[in-house]
């Protein structure tokens, strides 16, 4: 599997970048190449007075390259121009990425402000998985919050097409599962005598989950579903929350829903988030 690993070459990219656990999980789900990326913005060039950000950039991803290489994979490196997350996709694009994975900070009291601006376009516009790492707030020498990235795995689904493809990844990610805990929220707006028993499509996915030593537990809620959802993180405390970036909405143009936009925005760990097929 091929990742894009895009890095600011900040503190906190640092932290997610150098973890030592953090590689080993993502080598147990099958990433054996990484393409390490790093945008230099438009509107700053090498003319500028005491400004060299291209080989300032080269030079730190190189450093990142040489501990990567070290852990066994194979790394290719990106100093490219123009807008982050344009860029980013379009290098996720042409390598034919797997996933994209981009470091954040925690937590913050503006709960609108919690993930960078990068982060938040690459949620709305990724057309490959992407793995929001988060890493700790407040701090000048950061750690990752979560080192095992996906030895806990909150699955929310709202039984949809992509909610399905969302738990596809399951596939690879089971390497390095441990534990999973599958989330429902019955909406006030869902007419509950047509829909199915969500416990027992549950039991159905918890099944596959079980034949592949996966301890697994169903949590059904009924409210507004990112409070639950984020309700059931904080109970479950899984290391990396898993869901599809649309849902139910035929809406084409909002390629992140308001469900997904709240989660990946306000969650405390890491969010994998995946997008409908590129074709979709």
């Amino acid at each position: 599997m091929k990742a894009v690993y895009a890095t600011d070459l900040s503190a906190a990219s640092e932290a997610a970048i150098e973890n030592q656990t953090c590689l080993e999980c993502l080598d147990r789900v099958g990433v054996d190449t990484f393409h390490l990326v790093t945008v230099v913005p438009s509107n700053v060039h090498s003319g500028m007075p005491g400004m060299d950000f291209e080989q300032q950039r080269k030079r730190g991803l190189d450093r990142y390259r040489t501990v990567m290489e070290a852990a066994g994979f194979d790394v290719e490196t990106h100093v490219v121009r123009g807008t982050p997350h344009r860029r980013i996709n379009g290098i996720a694009g042409a390598v034919h990425a797997d996933m994209t994975i981009v470091g954040s900070r925690g937590q913050s009291p503006l709960e609108n402000r919690v993930i960078g601006s990068t982060a938040r376009n690459l949620a709305r516009t990724t057309v490959v998985p992407l793995l929001v790492n988060r890493v700790e707030r407040e701090t000048e020498e950061p750690d990752v919050i979560h080192e095992h990235l996906f030895e806990r795995v909150l699955y929310a689904t709202d039984f949809s097409e992509n909610a399905e493809r969302a738990f596809d990844a399951f596939s690879y990610l089971r390497h390095a599962t441990e534990e999973a805990t599958l989330v429902h929220v019955r909406s006030p707006k869902d007419a509950v005598d047509e829909e199915p028993d969500p416990t027992e499509q549950l039991e159905a996915l918890e099944t596959t989950l079980e034949r592949w030593d996966i301890d697994t537990r169903i949590d059904v809620r009924s409210g507004d579903p990112a409070d639950e959802i984020l309700a059931a993180e904080a109970a479950a405390n899984p290391s990396t929350v898993l869901l599809g970036s649309r849902g139910r909405s035929r809406l084409r143009r909002l390629l992140l829903g308001s469900v997904s936009e709240a989660v990946i925005a306000r969650a405390a760990g890491n969010v994998f988030l995946v997008p409908p097929p590129r074709n979709a």
